[in-house]
């Protein structure tokens, strides 16, 4: 039972980015956008609070991202070792992330 209520919960946030907000089609924020390998595309602002080459991630304390109903949050984002090489703790950034069904991943870092 348990797997079946972390599963809703982690699947919820997901299905109800995809939602369109606006009823005539438009919506006030730009939809994220979708890549050529399926990702959804965002892009946020924060603060890197940890950098793990082992587990190859950036964390972000980052503000809200509306584009995919998020709000402000802490958590860690699959990023290749270039990306990983252009950060340091205590670094504000913008980034952009693509989310997937394996997770979200950075795809580029502006250092501010």
């Amino acid at each position: 039972m348990r797997a079946v209520a972390l599963t809703t919960m982690l699947a919820v946030p997901l299905a109800l980015s995809a939602c369109d907000s606006g009823a005539d089609g438009s919506d006030a924020e730009s939809p994220p956008m979708a890549s050529d390998s399926g990702m959804r595309m965002a892009r946020a602002e924060g603060t890197v609070t940890a950098v793990d080459d082992a587990a190859g991630t950036i964390t972000i304390d980052h503000g809200p991202v509306p584009a995919v109903d998020w709000p402000a949050m802490t958590m860690a984002f699959d990023a290749d070792e270039e990306l990983r090489r252009q950060v340091t703790v205590g670094d504000e950034i913008a980034f952009d992330f693509g989310m997937s069904d394996s997770g979200n991943r950075i795809t580029s870092i502006d250092r501010k």
